[in-house]
């Protein structure tokens, strides 16, 4: 799955948040700070890239509020 991250890991990163969010029924604020935590390691910054999270935000099938 492609999420918009720079490598192959870092879309395995990300698909890993989607995943753990699936299953722990994560809202869009609880999602973002998984993405936020992500970002702050050297290789994967830009997990809070507006593509990345728009990718995420649609792979989840959120409704709420983009901007938080």
């Amino acid at each position: 799955m492609y999420y918009g991250m720079f490598s192959d890991a870092g879309n395995a990163a990300v698909a890993e948040i989607v995943k753990s969010a699936k299953e722990k029924n994560f809202c869009w604020l609880e999602t973002y700070q998984q993405l936020c935590n992500l970002s702050r390691v050297a290789c994967f910054g830009e997990a809070t890239d507006t593509v990345v999270r728009e990718c995420v935000y649609d792979a989840l099938g959120f409704d709420t509020d983009f901007y938080v």
